[in-house]
């Protein structure tokens, strides 16, 4: 009798589901545990239903920035002393069932397709036993939804259980007026005045959108700006279009405390100050999902911050245990979870794999307007990380920017001085997540600017900035500019 392999997966997000796929599809006994439903956080409280509240703000941004310019006349019957009033609103309880019925879709989907795929999908919380037994077999005892508890023997185990909203002792949410990300689809009504603490890619995501909804927003930053992790010329435009839309941005001021008094929050900061709203969100961070699974004890070396130490084909310190996706800390993406996840099955299985290179990652930040990367940032040129040339050209040059009423946003390409190959890039405007992948296909396959300049591009087009980009950065090569 053939012998077939076990795989037990921890965590259904789009590391484990993933995983599940690409073992199942290679001959392996594959069981996911998962304890809220396939697709994890990423599907359910995080990246699928923020998208879906982000397209809605999106429709609200463009329609009242662009609408008077394009020439497009609103049939309003406003009172004429109310005239000033907002035409077009929005029903958050509409918006918040319709996010929610994607999310729990998207993830009936996933499932389908894991189980069509042959693997088994158990709902529960699993639980490493032990050491590595003598045979290479690995011990998981799961504690199913229904009370029962069951033992699971694997040859290889695949943590991919992400992580959850970190929370300050002195800043609780409570569901309804103090929130964490995945409460804020619990609302019925918009947020008269909203304070948002926290200005990384969650919170800029966040203020952005509730802004753009109607709501009054102060984001609470305590770095010098906003998305501090981001490139910098990219932050100052959103951080200008934030200000520029009404946003009150107050950098430096990091909130030490925050508590609910009514039917109002007061956030107070660590020089003393004390700003009200009606409602204040938290986006300080996540925690990865590590603690209370036995992992310390089966041999998984942890780092200082709960998060998984792995190698570049997602192996643990322990033999036979993976990990992928958040709960390792590399990159807080679902594109690079999933794929963490397959280097994982890739790896055990024995088929062809190719380590985990974080240089061609490409990743976006769904804020209006949208800020994309991919490769080596302008951070890395500054430390003197690589050698390379830059340039950046703003939206404002080019037709179809023009023709859409857009302002603000620009394209970054850097490349290498000698060879020209394309080293990274950055984008920024409308839909920024998709203008992204030429850029993000050159990074990978080592094109030159030359290559890019040649290719076609529509006219007029928001791609043809990409080319031209390119072409100025041949241009200078053959110039002799720097």
């Amino acid at each position: 009798m053939e012998y077939v392999t076990r795989i037990v997966i921890i965590g259904g997000g789009p590391g484990g589901y993933e995983a599940a796929l690409v073992a199942a599809q290679l001959g392996a006994e594959v069981t996911v545990v998962d304890s809220d439903g396939l697709g994890g956080a990423s599907v359910l409280t995080d990246c699928v239903p923020s998208k879906t509240l982000i397209a809605t703000a999106e429709v609200m941004t463009t329609f009242d920035s662009s609408y008077e310019e394009l020439g497009i006349i609103v049939a309003d019957d406003t009172p004429h002393i109310e005239q000033a009033a907002r035409v077009v609103g929005v029903d958050l309880g509409k918006v918040n069932r319709r996010v929610k019925r994607l999310a729990l879709a998207q993830s009936h989907d996933i499932t389908a397709s894991v189980t069509r795929a042959g693997a088994r999908v158990l709902r529960g919380r699993g639980r490493l036993e032990g050491m590595q037994a003598l045979d290479g077999s690995r011990k998981i005892v799961v504690w199913a939804a229904d009370g029962t508890e069951e033992t699971l023997i694997a040859d290889a185990v695949l943590i991919a259980t992400g992580g959850h909203p970190r929370e300050l002792p002195d800043a609780r949410p409570d569901g309804e007026r103090i929130l964490n990300w995945t409460q804020v689809y619990d609302l019925n009504e918009l947020p008269e005045e909203l304070i948002v603490v926290g200005s990384g890619v969650t919170g800029a995501e966040f203020a952005g959108a509730y802004q753009a909804l109607g709501s009054k927003v102060t984001l609470v930053s305590s770095r010098d700006r906003v998305l501090p992790g981001e490139d910098p010329d990219a932050a100052v435009v959103l951080e200008d279009v934030f200000r520029r839309r009404g946003m009150n941005v107050m950098a430096r001021s990091r909130a030490q405390s925050v508590k609910r008094v009514g039917d109002r929050v007061e956030v107070t900061l660590a020089d003393g100050r004390v700003i009200t709203g009606s409602h204040c969100l938290m986006a300080v961070g996540a925690v990865p999902n590590s603690a209370g699974m036995g992992l310390e004890e089966a041999g998984v070396r942890l780092r200082d911050s709960g998060h998984i130490w792995t190698d570049r084909v997602s192996r643990t310190s322990a033999p036979g245990v993976y990990a992928a996706g958040d709960v390792t800390g590399v990159f807080a993406l679902a594109s690079v979870a999933a794929m963490q996840g397959r280097i994982a099955m890739y790896h055990f299985l024995g088929d062809t794999v190719a380590p985990l290179n974080l240089k061609t990652v490409s990743s976006n930040v769904f804020t209006d307007p949208e800020i994309a990367t991919v490769g080596y940032t302008q951070a890395d040129v500054d430390a003197g990380k690589i050698d390379a040339r830059v340039v950046k050209l703003p939206l404002l040059r080019n037709p179809r920017a023009k023709m859409q009423g857009i302002r603000d946003g620009f394209v970054k390409i850097f490349c290498r001085p000698g060879t020209e190959i394309v080293v990274g890039g950055v984008v920024v405007a409308p839909r920024a997540s998709e203008l992204i992948h030429p850029i993000s296909l050159a990074v990978d396959n080592n094109l030159t600017v030359e290559q890019i300049a040649n290719a076609f591009t529509v006219y007029p087009s928001l791609s043809g900035s990409i080319a031209e980009v390119a072409r100025q950065l041949h241009t200078r090569k053959m110039t002799g500019e720097a």
